[in-house]
């Protein structure tokens, strides 16, 4: 008689397939959704009559809400339950997804925006810690390859999907379409995972304040500095009041008896090189997405699914290559892996910044695209893998929330200052006047993405691997077992 495999903790998990699917089948959800808004931008631009700023706010209200809360969700995950709040965050999700559907002018929209991001902020930190703790030791790396693979698969579809029923349909079934799939998400996960706990500690509320008026103070700052004045009273009192309530916040986190940022796990090599590139990543890759999707539709003249067809061969990537880097991971180093991807990427981004024009011909997008598909693919599971490699379980949701706070702030600042640098070159939804300024806006993402690119050479180079017993050690008891 054949037993289901078990947990280092001995209990018995379920089948490896379904504690995937449990795991994933909402991040899916939530990643899908976030590049369908990007798709629908020009569309809403049209129809709800937002300005550029609306539009900007369209994306970083989600990025804002989810990026102040992720740390207090994952804390939560850890006292009540993983799954149980892992569950309420779809629940919330969903229930966002039906005001967006239902607005009916831009505030509506942005303020479902941020239910929706206050939702996805209990699922994608938690869905890496559930995923992780379901599978056994050995199976992790494929399980997380699979896992950064089905992630590529909802930045390929994204775009599709909201090209497809924006033109068959309207813009507020990309929101409907979130409500079924919550349906069959939440009994899933319900029977597939495990309610893992972390240390049942208090949460720490003034934390959770002060990171999360922090971020919206730097962002908003940003956002207003091409309209206000750079040198502004408002402008400069908001990014310096950020820098304080960040500063404060970090403070706190050095003497709270129990801090939703550990400190303690950025004395891991790994796991602090891996949030550095995480930020670069997802500021110069989604900043300049924002830009060039946009570009398909105002200067090359292409319908929303048009726009999501031509750039398949960059988003259709991720999904082949991220689960094969996710298994070559163990055996040739994470290292290796992200400086390949953030180079292909940096180089994609510099090359379409130089080529863009507007009678550009769409075969000449091809190859730079396909670079930028095979880059990310590259960096979304080796970076999860090296993010959790020395870490304890116990450790995994404070880990994966503070690496998914500080991609979403790199998505939310990346969007920011490359809308503030499209805007301050005279940028305008009109062919001319958008390429002059797409270039400089899209050319310093390849920067940062480079940057990137030099700090993850600070990776460990070999493979990384946790011990059995960080099952249940705290990261600062356990040794970090790398090949430096």
């Amino acid at each position: 008689m054949s037993l289901s495999p078990r947990a280092a903790d001995g209990r018995r998990t379920r089948p490896f397939g379904l504690v995937i699917a449990a795991a994933s089948l909402p991040m899916f959800m939530a990643t899908l959704d976030n590049l369908v808004m990007t798709n629908a931008l020009p569309v809403l631009h049209a129809e709800l009559g937002a300005t550029v700023e609306q539009l900007q706010w369209f994306v970083n209200a989600y990025t804002l809400a989810f990026a102040s809360t992720i740390l207090i969700a994952s804390a939560l995950g850890d006292r009540f339950g993983r799954r149980t709040v892992f569950l309420i965050g779809i629940g919330i999700f969903a229930a966002g997804s039906v005001a967006a559907a239902l607005s009916t002018d831009p505030t509506q929209l942005i303020v479902a925006r941020a239910v929706q991001g206050f939702g996805g902020a209990g699922v994608l930190p938690l869905s890496l810690a559930l995923l992780a703790g379901g599978v056994t030791a050995e199976r992790r790396p494929l399980a997380i390859g699979i896992w950064g693979g089905i992630s590529g698969l909802g930045v390929a579809v994204g775009p599709l999907v909201g090209g497809a029923v924006m033109s068959g349909w309207n813009w507020q079934a990309i929101f409907w379409l979130n409500v079924p799939v919550a349906v069959i998400a939440i009994p899933l996960a319900f029977f597939a995972l495990r309610n893992d706990f972390g240390a049942r500690q208090r949460i720490d509320v003034l934390g959770a304040a002060l990171a999360g008026a922090g971020v919206l103070a730097i962002v908003l700052g940003i956002v207003r500095g091409n309209d206000d004045g750079w040198s502004s009273v408002p402008v400069v009192t908001e990014l310096a009041l950020g820098a304080v309530l960040i500063a404060a916040f970090l403070f706190w986190q050095t003497r709270s008896r129990a801090p939703l940022m550990p400190l303690r796990l950025f004395r891991d090599r790994s796991f602090s090189v891996t949030n550095v590139v995480g930020f670069a990543f997802s500021f110069g890759t989604f900043g300049a997405i924002f830009i060039l999707i946009q570009y398909m539709q105002v200067v090359q003249g292409s319908t929303p699914l048009q726009a999501a067809v031509q750039t398949t061969p960059w988003t259709l990537a991720p999904m082949i290559v991220a689960p094969l880097a996710g298994i070559f991971a163990p055996r040739v180093g994470t290292r290796l892996l992200l400086v390949s991807g953030l180079f292909l990427q940096g180089v994609a981004l510099a090359w379409l910044a130089l080529v863009l024009s507007t009678d550009l011909d769409y075969a000449a997008l091809v190859v730079p695209f396909i670079l930028a598909g095979v880059g990310m693919g590259l960096v979304f599971a080796p970076s999860a893998t090296a993010l959790l490699a020395t870490l304890g379980v116990i450790d995994h949701a404070k880990a994966s929330g503070v690496n998914s706070t500080v991609r979403e702030i790199g998505v939310a600042l990346g969007t920011a200052v490359m809308t503030a640098i499209f805007v301050g070159a005279g940028g305008q939804l009109a062919p001319d006047l958008y390429v002059d300024a797409a270039r400089p806006a899209v050319m310093t993402g390849a920067v940062v993405l480079f940057v990137g690119m030099i700090v993850a050479l600070w990776l460990p180079a070999g493979r990384s691997t946790a011990p059995e017993e960080d099952e249940v050690a705290p990261a600062s008891d356990t040794p970090a077992l790398v090949e430096a």
